[in-house]
């Protein structure tokens, strides 16, 4: 694109580029004060960025505000309506005029570096009512009567008197019709909807002794019940009932960082990160440093694309935890972020070590349902529905088998074997011990399938009890003293061999391969300082560096395990990793990858028959390592029926 002559000064500079007769010629630029209502429709561009942020911060107000029973109405998803009512302490005439005006608040005074409320700028209401129909009415507990106040697109109106019950109720009303643009980037009643949705469940979650109601035209009513200081009940309500059964308890503490919540088991997993909940101070946040250390935890024991359902509660002293480094409060800066990761990392590994390799309930109720999928043949037509009398509900009847005729006989059976000499051959024969013992004439072999049967041994005391079968050559069917287990042998046996890489990886040094010229690698002289910090720990990894000049490090051996390596490509990933988060786990991380490759290659393969000790075992030794429960990739490695749900198939419950 070419610009004529005359646009370009001396000063080389393309003087017309952007003129296009926004600013007048010749006038000058002065600077002057923003009226009150712009300043507040600026902050509002922050803070409320759609009608779940407005939620959000009137719920913080009213949680501040002492309530035990918080109920939100809303309308067009928030666009129309917003109401949020509470029992809270209330405010007088004087309180709700300063209370719709900017940086006025009853929570902080001096310093932010002792904050124990929700809320402390003073920004919310004010920068709500710039952009809305905004009308607070409150009563203090002991005044006679209650009190309003307005504000109407940034125009606020004198409180006065008005009926109210204790406690205070907002009442937002045509959000953003003040600012239509912003109208334009919302998103669909129903999308806003369900993020108004989950403002209040992580709310629910935070205060479980506070009651939640939300209701209106744009939802179904969603009622949450106080626990007082229940919080697992409080979590089952809002994550459901099945995390209660499969949620392993997180109690750490380091420093003057202590670490509470629970967590699911590995074999418990979601599609998405949405079910997890992270709080600092009680304040419900979404920082990428927690969330970041939970996929660290479960690292080795998830599936990909699989996310871990967890819920962690952080406390902390206030002056070590920056919460205002965000327009929405959602992100927090600690001041030592790495004690904070390690404790998560290290509280949820101890954990999973402790009980996180039992099987999820969620594996057996999947069972359950494949097995009853197909388990009955419906009814024919003329026997109908039979009503069960006083229960009002119809119930399927099934016909019965008709009584025998006479005594059951092989030869009389429906089912009887095609060959009955080979089964009486089968049956008369000498009972031996092992596999070879219980395989069925090679004659008939099609008629009878060989046997994989285990001699009876005691499933007392052992949680993954006794191997009783061998089902198609993968499958090791063990008898518990309240159920059965279902073991995929390859899976469990590649988990084993696993850990014991692992712990090689943690006790030694690993093998190294020296390279016969060592490799130069240039480097911002700041990635050298970093990499030398850490040279002692990824020298126990294999990969011995040394500073060469100001700007260099020369490799002198790389990890043996990973083979030919790109040296230059390594050490600049880790210098970026350590710079990023000060650790050098990235190397770590790689070994173990290739540590998982080499068990999953190395273990017992499916197809592969056992004998009755290998079996009993592999049990034995799946019961005494952490995280036995899941593969290398996540996958589960056995599947728990407890001995009431197999009644339940068969109708006997």
């Amino acid at each position: 694109m070419a610009f004529p002559v005359e646009t370009i000064g001396e000063d080389n500079c393309v003087a017309g580029l952007f003129s296009d007769s926004r600013i007048p010629e010749n006038e000058i630029m002065s600077v002057k004060l923003l009226p009150e209502t712009l300043i507040n429709q600026i902050a509002a561009g922050e803070v409320i960025e759609r009608p779940a942020s407005a939620t959000k911060e009137l719920i913080e107000n009213a949680i501040d505000a002492g309530a035990t029973r918080i109920e939100i109405a809303t309308a067009g998803g928030g666009k129309s309506l917003i109401r949020v009512t509470d029992n809270g302490s209330g405010m007088d005439a004087a309180d709700l005029e300063l209370a719709v005006r900017r940086h006025c608040t009853s929570k902080i005074s001096t310093t932010l570096d002792d904050i124990h409320t929700l809320g402390f700028r003073g920004e919310a209401l004010p920068s709500i009512g710039s952009v809305a129909r905004l009308t607070i009415t409150s009563r203090r507990h002991g005044d006679p009567s209650g009190f309003q106040v307005s504000v109407d697109g940034g125009k606020a109106s004198p409180a006065k008197p008005a009926p109210a019950n204790q406690g205070t109720v907002v009442e937002v009303r045509d959000l953003f019709f003040a600012t239509p643009a912003r109208l334009k980037f919302m998103k669909t009643e129903r999308a806003e909807a369900a993020a108004i949705t989950e403002v209040v469940k992580r709310m629910a979650i935070a205060f479980p002794h506070i009651r939640f109601v939300l209701s209106g035209s744009d939802r179904s009513t969603l009622e949450i019940p106080s626990t007082g200081e229940d919080h697992l009940a409080r979590m089952a309500q809002i994550l459901g009932p099945e995390f209660k059964e499969n949620a392993i308890e997180i109690d750490a503490g380091r420093e003057d960082v202590s670490l509470s919540g629970f967590v699911g088991v590995p074999t418990f997993h979601r599609g998405n990160s949405a079910h997890q909940f992270a709080f600092v101070n009680g304040r419900p946040v979404q920082d990428k440093l927690i969330l970041s250390a939970i996929r660290g935890a479960y690292a080795e024991q998830m599936p990909a694309g699989r996310y871990p359902v967890a819920v962690l509660s952080i406390d902390l002293d206030p002056a070590f935890v920056d919460v205002n480094v965000h327009p929405a409060k959602a992100d927090v800066r600690f001041r030592d972020p790495q004690l904070v990761r390690g404790l998560i990392v290290g509280a949820i590994r101890q954990a999973l070590h402790r009980e996180g390799d039992r099987a999820s309930t969620t594996g057996a109720a999947a069972m359950l349902r494949a097995f009853q999928s197909g388990s009955f043949q419906e009814a024919p037509a003329q026997q109908g529905f039979s009503e069960t009398a006083g229960s009002g509900f119809p119930q399927r009847s099934y016909p019965l088998p008709p009584p025998p005729q006479q005594n059951w006989t092989a030869s009389s059976s429906p089912s009887r074997p095609l060959d009955l000499a080979a089964v009486q051959a089968y049956q008369s024969r000498p009972t031996q011990a092992g596999f070879d013992a219980f395989s069925a004439p090679t004659a008939r072999a099609d008629v009878i399938e060989e046997s994989a049967y285990v001699p009876e041994t005691t499933a007392a005391g052992y949680r993954l009890g006794a191997a009783r079968a061998q089902v198609h050559e993968n499958y090791i069917v063990a008898q518990t003293e309240k159920g059965l287990v279902i073991v995929d042998q390859h899976a469990a046996h590649e988990r084993l061999v696993y850990e014991s890489l692992r712990k090689a990886l943690e006790n030694d040094r690993l093998a190294s391969q020296v390279l016969l010229i060592p490799e130069i690698i240039d480097l911002p002289e700041e990635d050298c300082d970093r990499l030398m910090v850490h040279g002692e720990e990824l020298d126990r990894l294999g990969l011995a560096i040394e500073r060469f000049g100001p700007g260099a490090v020369a490799v002198r051996e790389t990890p043996a395990m990973l083979g030919e390596v790109d040296a230059s490509a390594l050490v600049r990933d880790l210098a970026d990793e350590i710079a990023e988060w000060n650790t050098a786990s990235g190397l770590r991380n790689k070994l173990e990858y290739i540590a998982a490759t080499m068990a999953c290659h190395g273990s017992v393969r499916s197809g592969r028959r056992l004998k009755p000790d290998e079996m009993n075992a592999l049990l034995r030794q799946m019961e005494a390592t952490p995280g036995s429960g899941t593969c290398n990739h996540g996958r589960p490695t056995y599947i728990e029926l407890k001995l009431s749900d197999i009644e339940r198939l068969f109708g006997r419950s």
